[in-house]
């Protein structure tokens, strides 16, 4: 699946989104920086209803985000950003481990560092700035271990 879209596009791209994977839970975030990971993730917050402030967790690692479904239940959406982990023993005792296989979503930026960790149908998805600034995200693959 690939969707290609401008800023204000986004909103109706995370709905499209949410429409094509409403049964996955952990998705990567692969691309470079200044792509618009965060700013993608906000939207599909947006989209699942949270109200929260969305932000990156560069310095905090990993953010956590409720939102209500349509029937009241409370779910959580896990944003974590593994920028500034070195390897996996870091990861783990920063707690990534544990929010992965949480009963929520999971979107994980610089994923590499986890890559023997995250757990089966993993969707990973790459995001480019295609031309004219419009943004291209595309399913590169998912796990299925």
């Amino acid at each position: 699946m690939q969707w290609t879209f401008t800023l204000a596009q986004l909103p109706e791209t995370a709905q499209q989104f949410w429409e094509h994977f409403a049964d996955k839970r952990v998705f990567t975030l692969n691309g470079p920086m200044g792509a618009g990971k965060t700013t993608l993730v906000k939207a599909l917050c947006a989209a699942k209803g949270v109200e929260d402030a969305t932000a990156s967790p560069t310095f905090s690692i990993i953010n956590e985000y409720a939102y209500q479904d349509f029937a009241g239940k409370s779910h959580r959406i896990y944003h974590l950003d593994l920028y500034r982990l070195r390897d996996e023993a870091d990861a783990i005792s920063a707690g990534v481990e544990d929010t992965l296989y949480q009963d929520g979503i999971c979107f994980v930026e610089w994923p590499e560092v986890v890559a023997h960790l995250l757990p089966p149908n993993t969707v990973h998805l790459q995001l480019e700035v295609g031309p004219d600034q419009k943004r291209v995200l595309r399913e590169i693959a998912s796990s299925l271990k």
